[in-house]
């Protein structure tokens, strides 16, 4: 059964000014699908927020902005870069940590921790370099994922939560089940469709190939939500 998109807090701010240099991931619909289930939470100045392969900041900036205690992390410097650019462009303050996924900010817990992780499908078994790091994640898209699931219990708050935006194409019920697996509860809030963009066209053949798509022309995009049972 497919989850309607609800807003019970609606978005009212235009989104931060955003300057992305080459080789960071820009804010897309994955990222505004997030923006808007993070508008859903009780984001206020006592807060701890955690955006894990924040990118350009753009999450991180707009956790901020809502008041949050917010620490950014990405392994790529000018992920890095473009963060702290970014919150001073819009006038915010953020920790930012380079670093892979949590392993940045060790013993550390959170309230809200947002994550947009690659988790496109790909041909290469090894782990990408370059602009493509930004979405490409394995031949079956959760190199990232499974590991943020496995380990989210670990840097959230006994109260905390997770949102987590993925494609269907790496699996929706897999990830529900592996944060079962690591004791949290999930559940799909949010869900959209969008055709494919440009990287997913360029493997259109190898995704029909492996059966991770059966139209080939739209893939649907989900915000997973999980806490602590």
């Amino acid at each position: 059964m497919e989850t309607p998109l609800t807003t019970s807090r609606p978005v009212v701010a235009a989104p931060p000014r955003c300057w992305v240099p080459r080789g960071v991931y820009a804010p897309q619909t994955d990222t505004r699908l997030l923006r808007r289930a993070m508008y859903r939470e009780a984001i206020t100045e006592r807060t701890d927020v955690l955006d894990l392969g924040t990118g350009s900041g753009v999450l991180a900036v707009e956790a901020a902005r809502l008041g949050g205690r917010v620490t950014a992390v990405d392994i790529s410097w000018r992920a890095v870069a473009a963060t702290w650019f970014n919150a001073l462009l819009n006038g915010q303050t953020l920790r930012v940590r380079h670093g892979d996924l949590a392993s940045a900010v060790p013993g550390r817990r959170f309230d809200l921790v947002v994550a947009n992780p690659p988790y496109v499908p790909a041909r290469d078994e090894t782990p990408p370099v370059g602009a493509a790091r930004a979405w490409d994640a394995g031949p079956d898209g959760r190199l990232l994922i499974d590991r943020i699931c496995d380990t989210a219990s670990t840097f959230l708050r006994p109260t905390g939560a997770l949102l987590l935006v993925h494609s269907h194409l790496c699996g929706i019920d897999a990830t529900l089940a592996r944060l079962a697996g690591a004791g949290l509860r999930a559940e799909v809030v949010d869900r959209t469709r969008l055709p494919f963009g440009r990287v997913l066209r360029s493997r259109l053949g190898w995704l029909r190939a492996r059966g991770l798509t059966a139209d080939g022309t739209t893939e649907e995009l989900v915000v997973i939500r999980a806490e602590h049972i």
